[in-house]
């Protein structure tokens, strides 16, 4: 079951790398339907989060596709706010019920498929400092780093182009990642053993995803079996 759930976690940031996210909304989902303890899922996820999520930056910084401008009031904002998030203590039913919804969204993210858009319009400074406080609270609290939620408000509201939305979740997601695990550590940052196979294995699967990604490989078929996951996944933790 170990080497499974390894070569599952491998597909999972081989897919999300390629979409410019760090898959920690698949990493959740893959440790609910393989029965991981909760208090491993969220410091497991934010650690696989910033490896695989720094790693899709770079291909796509390195692409010419990233903007600071864009970026930047939303990590105002997000960063303290994943911190905080990550000190709250909810218990497991709840946390399973929260998560449950957030791994719905991302199978929606995931199937949404936009068309490039031509031009794009500037984000209001102020809502852009909102949007990332609210995604960088829940991010923190759940343990995804809220790429899967700010992506699909980039593409539906025209705030910025499909490569360009890649390049700048990455790096909101590596840094609330980062935050939110910070924010753990007054509790312990509790890790399970087998967590370094899951990190090679994220590696792996992020390289080679970043790499599909930037030169616009092919992962449908992925996504829609992502998809297929996340939705069984979430279903599960809502039904508990």
């Amino acid at each position: 079951m170990e080497i499974i759930l390894a070569v599952c976690i491998l597909i999972t940031a081989f897919l999300y790398a390629s979409a410019g996210h760090g898959g920690a909304s698949g990493y959740l989902a893959l440790m609910a339907l393989f029965g991981i303890a909760p208090v491993y899922m969220k410091t497991s996820a934010l650690l696989l989060n910033i490896f695989v999520s720094l790693i899709a930056f770079a291909s796509y910084y390195q692409a010419g596709h990233f903007r600071w401008k864009l970026l930047f009031p939303f990590v105002i904002t997000s960063i303290p706010m994943a911190f905080l998030g990550a000190k709250i203590d909810i218990n497991p039913h709840s946390y399973k019920i929260v998560l449950g919804f957030l791994l719905i969204l991302a199978t929606f993210r995931l199937l949404y498929k936009p068309s490039e858009y031509k031009t794009t319009k500037v984000p209001s400074f102020l809502i852009a400092m909102s949007v990332g406080g609210v995604i960088g609270f829940f991010s923190g609290m759940t343990g995804i780093g809220g790429g899967i939620i700010l992506s699909p408000i980039l593409l539906l509201l025209n705030w910025a182009t499909i490569k360009e939305t890649a390049a700048v979740s990455a790096l909101f997601i590596f840094l609330n990642s980062i935050s939110g695990l910070v924010g753990t550590w007054h509790d312990g940052i509790v890790l399970p053993p087998q967590i370094i196979y899951w990190v090679m294995a994220g590696l792996l699967g992020g390289m080679a995803g970043a790499w599909a990604g930037s030169h616009k490989f092919t992962v449908k078929g992925l996504t829609y079996a992502l998809s297929l996951v996340l939705i069984i996944a979430g279903v599960k933790l809502l039904m508990v």
